[in-house]
């Protein structure tokens, strides 16, 4: 029996010559035309003045706190419903984690909790556009603006997605994103943190690369970072851009078939969409109402019995030892629950058929 997975990449021909022609050119590392195209093209993709390229989403993340000054006494207010790399991000910089609660239609960042969670030494916030939905930026940059405090989006999940018909990516004093191998389009590892603004582009962009001054070579003013992406990474990611809209459009037509499949049933919940957003669906999430972490951990066993690959929702980031425990009720609730389906690009009608009535079947028997 062959396993259904979660996620695997979509690789195409252009890809294959795009990687192919980088590794010919002899420019394998961090040097190459293919980084300045793909830092470029994403730019105009989100329809920003900048886009610099990373390792990785959490090192995107990391360089622009550090970039805007984040630093131990401070405090950073993020969701408590998202991938650990949010917040051990912000540790790594020695600022103190402050986890809120969501909200139960778009599993985002409640803007009334982060209001409530404030203090003195609150210096940014971080939503995350969780699963492929955004978070409700305009209320957010509302609250950001009130109290004078920087905004980084974590659009790790969300290449793609729209709030009033404008792409994440653009709300915050900066945005990253993550190039996974399971993420929307991907360079294997890698990252990307856009901006409008030129002073924190360079800044980041010189921290990126140990600190070296450009007027003097390997002369360092301080401690930088060895957070550069590839050459080899940027083509498969250039490719990746060229193709976003396809693999956005199939995403959309994988979740239309679970909504046909799974979307009348009263036990079962699929992504919801606030009527202000567009979301690209990075992952199918369902919600089986009453359903406890035992019940949801036995059905992904039996899943995985009948061939089908599934994962578990986020624990709450406050439930982890190294962060302190806070009350988030919604998150708390949910987590349990939920669960993501197989969603990769080329999965056939069929086979979501097959799943559905394999989890239904499971799930009511």
């Amino acid at each position: 029996m062959q396993l259904i997975p979660i996620s695997k990449p979509s690789i195409t021909p252009k890809e294959i010559a795009y990687v192919t022609d980088a590794v010919q050119s002899g420019w394998v590392s961090s040097l190459g035309k293919y980084i300045n195209l793909f830092e470029k093209q994403f730019a105009h993709y989100c329809n920003t003045q900048y886009a610099l390229t990373t390792t990785s989403g959490t090192t995107a993340l990391h360089l622009a706190l550090i970039s805007l000054g984040i630093k131990a006494g401070d405090e950073v207010i993020i969701p408590d419903f998202t991938f650990v790399a949010t917040a051990n991000a912000v540790k790594y910089t020695g600022a103190t984690v402050v986890t809120v609660d969501i909200e139960a239609d778009t599993l985002c960042i409640d803007p009334k909790a982060i209001e409530a969670a404030i203090t003195p030494k609150t210096k940014a916030i971080i939503p995350v556009h969780v699963y492929g939905h955004p978070a409700n930026m305009p209320a957010i940059n509302n609250i950001a603006l009130k109290h004078d405090l920087f905004v980084i989006e974590d659009a790790a999940e969300a290449h793609g997605a729209m709030i009033n018909g404008k792409k994440v990516g653009t709300f915050g004093d900066c945005a990253i994103f993550s190039f996974y191998g399971n993420k929307i389009i991907t360079t294997g590892e890698g990252g990307m943190i856009t901006t409008n603004n030129q002073a924190l582009y360079e800044r980041m962009h010189y921290l990126r690369d140990h600190a070296m001054t450009q007027d003097k070579r390997y002369f360092h003013t301080e401690v930088g970072f060895n957070y550069r992406m590839t050459n080899l990474q940027a083509a498969l990611g250039l490719a990746q851009l060229e193709r976003i809209d396809e693999i956005i459009s199939n995403k959309a037509q994988i979740f239309t078939w679970y909504q046909q499949e799974l979307g009348n049933i009263a036990q079962l919940q699929l992504n919801r969409t606030a009527n202000w957003a567009k979301n690209v669906y990075w992952m199918v999430c369902l919600e089986i109402a009453g359903c406890s972490e035992v019940d949801r951990n036995q059905l992904m066993i039996k899943l995985k019995e009948h061939g089908i690959d599934t994962r578990p929702y986020f624990y709450p980031i406050s439930d982890m030892p190294m962060y302190q425990h806070t009350n988030t009720p919604v998150t708390h609730d949910i987590y349990q629950c939920g669960i993501n389906l197989p969603s990769y690009f080329d999965l056939t009608q069929r086979k979501i058929e097959l799943i559905s009535q394999t989890l239904v079947k499971i799930v009511f028997d």
